[in-house]
């Protein structure tokens, strides 16, 4: 975000603050369900008072944000839609149409706000938003197995766990199994896919402030090649990004502009 101009730099701050307070509520392993939808009924209800003109309540600092780039009520409240998911019950093994659907909601929908602080057009934009955002979120998904075990979640589709000849049932088994390698390699290539759709909308250049996007694609694609060189076959090690690989990225981003 802080190469970005001035003025999309802080709405995408704003963007990420939003982003990063209803994710708290979805991750509070202490609260109760109840009480953590009631506060993403409380987000929705403050965005559509921000739409409707009124002060916002907590999502105030939205404003400049949608009034100078039109960012969308439909997307903020997809977003919040994504993490009431995660409040509902905790996912484990869902149908890929479910994982999908998530994916499209608390990435994807990011996306599609990003993309208008960018300044793309309405046709690469939301392409751009579809694919680099699941791509984005699977390579999430498959770096925090363990970590999203260790709260009683699993993202990976039941279909390629099944297919893989594990039976769902005991989270830890499922994951200690080393054919869930042949799962997560299976989800990799996914996210490779969108990865390559989304490289190929950035490489032809679309209007918009672009290098943000390009780092992300740029840094999650490396990452997610580290992950697979490295496979999913248990015992894992939390693979992270390479500090110096992304300086020189950036660099060469700069000065490619």
């Amino acid at each position: 975000m802080r190469v970005l101009p001035p003025a999309e730099r802080e709405a995408m701050y704003a963007i990420y603050a939003f982003c990063r307070e209803v994710d708290d509520i979805a991750d509070d392993q202490a609260g109760e369900r109840a009480d953590r939808a009631v506060a993403l009924d409380q987000w929705r209800a403050d965005i559509a008072d921000l739409y409707d003109g009124g002060s916002g309540g907590k999502a105030a600092y939205l404003s400049e944000a949608v009034r100078r780039f039109g960012c969308l009520q439909v997307d903020f409240n997809a977003v919040i839609d994504g993490m009431a998911m995660d409040v509902a019950r905790d996912i484990r093994w869902p149908q890929h149409r479910e994982l999908d659907l998530y994916c499209d909601r608390v990435a994807s929908a990011v996306g599609r706000l990003s993309v208008r602080v960018f300044g793309m057009e309405e046709q690469p934009g939301l392409a751009l938003s579809h694919h680099l955002g699941r791509a984005l979120q699977l390579t999430n998904i498959l770096r925090d197995i363990d970590e999203d075990a260790a709260i009683g979640r699993v993202y990976l589709p039941r279909e390629a766990i099944e297919t893989a000849g594990i039976r769902v049932g005991d989270i830890a088994k499922v994951i200690d199994d080393p054919r869930i390698d042949q799962v997560a390699q299976g989800l990799a290539a996914e996210a490779r896919v969108h990865f390559a759709q989304a490289q190929a909308i950035l490489d032809r250049r679309p209007r918009g402030h672009l290098i943000a996007p390009r780092l992300m694609a740029g840094a999650y694609a490396m990452l997610l090649r580290r992950m697979v060189a490295k496979g999913w076959t248990p015992p894992r090690s939390r693979v992270g990004h390479n500090k110096l690989r992304l300086a020189w990225l950036l660099l060469r981003l700069k000065l490619s502009r």
